[in-house]
């Protein structure tokens, strides 16, 4: 008896989130549908008389609509991510030179890179890497 109800529930949440699913594809589409009655409505509006334009039907300022999306582009996906991008791409290159152990040369790099440069880097990584040997044996 108690499995049966598991495997109620448990296809009870199936068909909620499919029904979900299902739901947000169609008002999806309903609303692109309505963005092009939109379209048409404010053009036909606006452009006539401030421009002297044609009026346009539905399908064209659908049409239109779709023009404008693929040449302007979809914008961004994130209103944070659009100034971040630069800090992230440093922070992931950050990441990925530090080992995950902590044992990493890498670890020292900004600081010496800051103070003394390259040059200097690796003849610091050399006495380290003596300094380790010497000091474990």
């Amino acid at each position: 008896m108690e499995h049966t109800d598991r495997y109620e529930r448990k296809m009870e949440r199936y068909v909620t989130k499919a029904f979900k699913v299902i739901f947000m594809i169609i008002f999806g589409i309903i609303m692109i549908f309505l963005m092009g009655f939109v379209f048409m409505w404010l053009w036909n509006w606006l452009m006539p008389d401030i421009f002297g334009l044609t009026t346009l039907t539905y399908w064209q300022s659908f049409g239109l609509l779709a023009l404008a999306k693929i040449i302007f582009g979809f914008g961004s996906h994130s209103s944070k991510g659009g100034g971040h991008k630069k800090s992230r791409k440093h922070d992931r290159l950050k990441n990925y030179c530090k080992n995950k152990n902590g044992n990493s040369d890498w670890r020292h790099y900004d600081q010496f890179w800051k103070e003394e440069g390259e040059e200097a880097f690796n003849a610091y990584i050399r006495r380290i890497k003596k300094d380790d040997e010497d000091g474990g044996a």
